[in-house]
Formats: structure tokens, C-alpha cells, sequence
């Protein structure tokens, strides 16, 4: 009996072990791969850590009101090989930022692509060709 229970044990706590990749890694079922939107603003805050870096930004409509929107792509070693670095944004900066949005509807979205003030595009990790379909300019 002890030898069954043992054996069962270590069978679930093996299974536990080899599934906990799995949670950790997820995909665009949040996002509404049908859109992207395109959002010109302020950066308020750049977190350049795993899991994932993250973009927050401020973004004003015609109206002056004013839209939090937070936006992320991968982690910290991904970005580097694209050609971001921990100095790529800084808060103050303004940027043109494109993004698949949530489907919620939420103002967050996941970076195709930022273009800062000086012209130089830093791509998401995202192939738009192939996982965004028509362009939609999103206003607050």
C-alpha cells in the first residue's frame, strides 16, 4: 500500500513539474488579431524585466482627454536582438506606437511596432504580415 501511494505521488508531482511550462507561456488569445491600432502620445513609463517589457503612454483625443493605454512585447533578450536596449525610451518621449488592442476593449494592447520622434522604428516581436490583418486608427 505505502509502495502504491508512493508511486502515485511522485507520478502527480512529476506531471505538476513537466506542466508548469505550459502555464508560463501563452499567446494572442487577448488580442483581436483582426485589428491594429495606431496611437501617437507620451511615455509615462518604460519597464524594461522579463516577462515581458512593457510601454505605458499617455495618448490625447481632438477633445484633450486624456487615455492611459499600456502596451508590452517580449522579454528583455528578444528585444535586444530586434534592437531595443534599456535606453530606447525614456519618459517624456513621444512616440507613434502600433498595437494589436484587447479585445475587451481595454486601452492595452501588444507592440507591432513603436516609431520615436526622431523616425527610428523599433519592431515588436510580431510579424504583422502574418498576425494583423487591416489597419484601424484608434482614437480614445
Amino acid at each position: 500500500m505505502r509502495n502504491r501511494f508512493t508511486a502515485i505521488f511522485l507520478t502527480v508531482l512529476g506531471l505538476l513539474l513537466v506542466s508548469i511550462p505550459l502555464f508560463a507561456h501563452h499567446g494572442y488569445a487577448a488580442y483581436d488579431t483582426d485589428k491594429k491600432v495606431t496611437l501617437k502620445g507620451t511615455v509615462t513609463r518604460f519597464v524594461w524585466s522579463n516577462p515581458h517589457c512593457m510601454v505605458q503612454l499617455d495618448v490625447s483625443d481632438d477633445s484633450g482627454h486624456v487615455m492611459h493605454w499600456i502596451a508590452e512585447t517580449e522579454n528583455p533578450s528578444a528585444m535586444t536582438r530586434v534592437g531595443w536596449t534599456d535606453r530606447s525610451l525614456k519618459v517624456g518621449d513621444q512616440i507613434t506606437l502600433t498595437a494589436l488592442p484587447v479585445k475587451s476593449g481595454a486601452p492595452v494592447g501588444r507592440i507591432i511596432d513603436i516609431v520615436l520622434s526622431d523616425g527610428q522604428k523599433l519592431p515588436g516581436r510580431i510579424n504583422p504580415a502574418n498576425e494583423v490583418k487591416p489597419e484601424e486608427s484608434a482614437k480614445p
